[in-house]
């Protein structure tokens, strides 16, 4: 069974990962930023996204109404630069709320080692 387990252990840190990268793109969102600077952005934090994540999410986002975005000719290259539209900022500190009482449910289990008290 350990065996199983931990050939699974990849597509399972993705899963875990997944739902994370989102909540954390929305995090460094509130003010405007453009792809290479979102992603050092989040990096710095510890969190590593390849390129072939990030952009895919932010156009899917912004479909979904929850980024806006701009493109911004004034620096040496046109870069586009997204930010959280009204509803991502609802969404933001909708999905902040689940994390919060996600990851204190999460401390209270993963202290507990998986003992039910006997």
């Amino acid at each position: 069974m350990w065996r199983m387990a931990h050939e699974n252990a990849p597509g399972l840190e993705l899963e875990l990962r997944r739902g994370v990268v989102v909540l954390a793109a929305l995090s460094q969102l509130r003010a405007p930023r453009y792809g290479y600077e979102l992603r050092r952005a989040i990096a710095e934090c510890g969190l590593l996204i390849e390129e072939g994540t990030l952009y895919p999410l932010l156009r899917r986002l912004e479909q979904q109404g929850v980024l806006t975005s701009e493109w911004r000719t004034n620096g040496a290259a046109p870069r586009r630069y997204y930010a959280l539209s009204t509803e991502g900022r609802r969404l933001y500190k909708r999905l902040t709320e689940t994390w919060s009482d996600l990851n204190g449910a999460m401390d209270k289990l993963l202290a507990s080692g998986g003992r039910d008290g006997r």
